[in-house]
C-alpha cells in the first residue's frame, strides 16, 4: 500500500472514531472512554503523517511505534465500549477490524525497518 493510500486510511480512522464518539451516549463512562478513544484514534493519523517526514529509518521506527501503541490503545477503547454494554458490538465492529488492520500493517513495517539498521 502507498503512503498516500495509507495516509487515508489513518485519517478515515480518526473521522470514523469521531462520528462514533458523537454518538455515544451522555454518560460519565462514556465520556471518559470516548476522549480516550479520540485521543488515541486521531493520534494514529497524525503519527503516520509524521513518521512519514522521518529523518532516519530508526526515526521512522520511532515514529511508527507510537501508530502502533495509538492503534492498538484505540482498538482496547473500542473494546471496552463494547464489553462494558456502552455500545453494541456491531456498531464498532468495522473500526475495529480497520484499527487492527492499521496496527498489523504498522508492525510488519516496523519489522522491515528494523532489518535495514
Amino acid at each position: 500500500m502507498d503512503e498516500n493510500t495509507f495516509k487515508r486510511r489513518t485519517k478515515g480512522l480518526g473521522l470514523q472514531a469521531i462520528r462514533l464518539v458523537r454518538a455515544l451516549p451522555r454518560t460519565r463512562a462514556a465520556d471518559v472512554i470516548g476522549r480516550q478513544l479520540l485521543r488515541s484514534a486521531t493520534s494514529v493519523g497524525a503519527n503516520y503523517r509524521a513518521s512519514c517526514r522521518a529523518k532516519s529509518v530508526r526515526d521512522m521506527i520511532a515514529k511508527l511505534g507510537i501508530v502502533e501503541e495509538e492503534a492498538d490503545e484505540s482498538v482496547y477503547w473500542m473494546e471496552l465500549l463494547v464489553e462494558s454494554g456502552i455500545v453494541p458490538k456491531r456498531e464498532v465492529d468495522e473500526l475495529i477490524i480497520e484499527a487492527s488492520e492499521i496496527l498489523a500493517m504498522v508492525v510488519a513495517s516496523i519489522k522491515t525497518l528494523k532489518k535495514r539498521t
